[in-house]
Parts: C-alpha cells; structure tokens; sequence
C-alpha cells in the first residue's frame, strides 16, 4: 500500500513540475513577442 501511495505521489509531483515548466514556457514567449524588435525594411503601411 505504501508503494502505491509513493507511486501516486511521485506521479502527481511530475506532473505539477511539468504544468510549471510549460507555464514558464508560455510566459517567456510571451515576453519574447512583446520584446521582439520590428524587423527593418517594415514600413506599417
């Protein structure tokens, strides 16, 4: 019982980790766009 206990612990454990980095992830592209310069020859007509 107390393997499946750890098992169920270390599965729940990887997958906050995992939800974690995939935020971290999105937040960084997000910053990435927004900081991203304008590319040079762009006239925005």
């Amino acid at each position: 019982m107390k393997k499946l206990l750890l098992v169920a612990l270390a599965a729940i454990g990887g997958l906050l980790v995992y939800r974690q980095i995939q935020a971290d992830k999105a937040e960084q592209d997000l910053w990435t766009e927004a900081t991203d310069s304008v590319p040079t020859g762009s006239t925005g007509v």
